[in-house]
């Protein structure tokens, strides 16, 4: 399975969100592409709810990396509640044909769930976050 670069982006930020990301089956299409990464997402944030964190204290290093995201904290969870897995691989599904986010693969658009992708190792796949105008539709 490809080892890639995944890249989080949102209109209107300049920071882009760069990570290596391992998917763990094949992929042929871009919706079990979003199949992949949701239930590997998921997966990650259930395990995050089981780890009780042993150490209430922040390093200088994690508050300077912390502040970089905008946030610090010491990590404590009040919500121990898991995701569902089907349910969010819905909703990405539905985000996507709703125009929430789009598709790019080498820097080529996908544009339909069920279009067929090629993934090697190293390939970058970005998910661009589009926002929205605000004010009334009409």
């Amino acid at each position: 399975m490809p080892d890639i670069n995944l890249r989080l982006k949102r209109l209107g930020k300049k920071r882009i969100h760069t990570v290596p990301y391992s998917i763990s089956s094949e992929v042929k299409t871009l919706e079990e592409l979003i199949r992949a990464c949701v239930e590997k997402e998921v997966d990650r944030f259930n395990e995050s709810r089981e780890e009780p964190k042993v150490f209430a204290f922040l390093t200088p290093a994690e508050i300077q990396s912390q502040s970089q995201d905008g946030k610090v904290s010491f990590g404590e969870l009040a919500n121990q509640d898991k995701a569902d897995q089907e349910q969010a691989i819905a909703v990405a599904l539905q985000a996507h044909e709703d125009g929430v986010f789009c598709v790019f693969i080498d820097d080529d658009e996908i544009r339909s769930a069920s279009d067929s992708i090629t993934l090697q190792d190293g390939s970058i796949v970005t998910f661009l976050r589009l926002t929205f105008l605000t004010g009334t539709l009409w």
